[in-house]
């Protein structure tokens, strides 16, 4: 059995629940990314799955990382010019993409291939969150694509756990 560190999962849920976004809402993402091929999927199951996928440490440390960023841009505590790289959302900046496939690479191609879809088409609390970082105070640079890999690996896990047992794994 792997070992779970709960504690720092409930750190991890509450940093983002402090940042404004719940996890029903994350659920919410993955279930509108699985619900076209799996249509019996509830938020309950997809709930479930991004609390599985919150108890890996690379997942946690992911977290931990951007959002203290995130939060140290906020108060203007990042030297230039990683500063306005990080206020701005600069586009050729690309760090908080790649922190946020730590999170999908734990679950394979199908992790990056939902990443890329949400981080493109910014559905659901995603668009908040980006338009939030863009028209207020708030720095979500990094917020954004780590709901965003929270999403696709859940979605990730339902589908590996599903076409896994289809196949006869």
């Amino acid at each position: 059995m792997a070992y779970v560190d709960v504690k720092n999962r409930e750190k991890a849920i509450k940093m983002i629940e402090n940042r404004g976004v719940t996890i029903e809402e994350i659920a919410n993402v993955t279930l509108l990314i699985q619900k076209e091929y799996i249509p019996e999927l509830t938020l309950e199951d997809c709930v479930e799955n991004i609390l599985k996928v919150l108890e890996k440490t690379e997942v946690q440390n992911v977290i931990f990382t951007g959002l203290a960023l995130d939060m140290l841009c906020e108060q203007n505590l990042l030297p230039d010019p990683l500063d306005k790289m990080v206020k701005s959302d600069y586009s050729l900046y690309g760090v908080d993409e790649i922190l946020a496939l730590g999170i999908v690479n734990v679950y394979g191609s199908i992790g990056f291939t939902n990443f890329g879809y949400v981080d493109k088409v910014k559905i659901g609390v995603i668009k908040t969150v980006d338009e939030m970082g863009k028209n207020t105070d708030k720095c979500m640079t990094f917020m954004d694509d780590i709901i965003g890999g929270l999403a696709a690996a859940a979605a990730s896990r339902i589908a590996h756990n599903r076409y896994g047992k289809i196949i006869g794994k």
